[in-house]
């Protein structure tokens, strides 16, 4: 398997001059926790996470520095704690240096690249623009999905476009259900507001031609499903 078979390939990304509050609103909507930061010329220039904007003085997580730690900081750093904390542009608060992987990265290169440089997700590139993202979880999917499957089949790639194709007929679920194919065994992730929703992406899945089988691991959510409130 490949970063191709488990990323993420309906990308929510923001752009530099995004409101901190409007980013914020997109990962909740979306139900991630990262998203690529992409230029005009989609370009990718960085990366903001949920941990880039919770700390704020408009929502009263903002941190209290203790007073030999302002003694000891540099202009220098003052400044830089100053625009992470206050700036409201994505662009100022976004982390800058990008670790990626391309669409051929083996499921143990980004393991390993996730590890070493201590990160939650990966963006995937082709010629500088991104097509995918892989998280943790992503991960861990394709490699439950390897070991529970037979070895992988060479249409897997296309049972899997098949079945994220019929998930999408059933109404703006794709952005929600990920899809892993080993073996023709599907595996489905995410999470949905019903079970009707739920029990429609198992059918849809087991619609699809190839499949052998479907294992259906799609969440949920609860109704009253608590969300963020950003202060004016």
């Amino acid at each position: 398997m490949q970063a191709r078979d488990i990323m993420t390939k309906n990308v929510v990304s923001v752009g530099p001059d995004t409101d901190i509050r409007e980013a914020a609103k997109s990962l909740l909507d979306h139900r991630i926790s990262a998203a690529p930061v992409i230029d005009q010329e989609g370009s990718l220039v960085g990366i903001v996470s949920e941990g880039d904007l919770l700390r704020r003085p408009e929502t009263g997580t903002g941190r209290r520095h203790s007073w030999w730690l302002d003694l000891l900081a540099s202009p220098r750093e003052k400044a830089l704690r100053y625009v992470k904390e206050h700036s409201r542009r994505v662009g100022d608060v976004m982390t800058r240096k990008v670790i990626t992987v391309t669409e051929d990265t083996d499921l143990e290169s980004i393991a390993d690249t996730l590890e070493k440089n201590r990160i939650k997700r990966v963006p995937v590139v082709r010629d500088g623009k991104v097509i995918g993202i892989v998280s943790r979880a992503n991960l861990m999917r394709g490699l439950i999905a390897r070991k529970a499957a037979a070895p992988a089949q060479a249409d897997d790639r296309a049972i899997a476009a098949n079945v994220e194709a019929s998930i999408g007929e059933i109404g703006n679920l794709e952005n929600y259900i990920h899809v892993v194919v080993s073996g023709g065994v599907v595996h489905l992730w995410g999470a949905v507001s019903s079970e009707a929703e739920k029990v429609a992406a198992r059918i849809a899945a087991e619609n699809t031609p190839g499949v052998t089988g479907v294992r259906n691991e799609i969440r949920v959510l609860p109704v009253s499903l608590s969300k963020l409130v950003w202060a004016d």
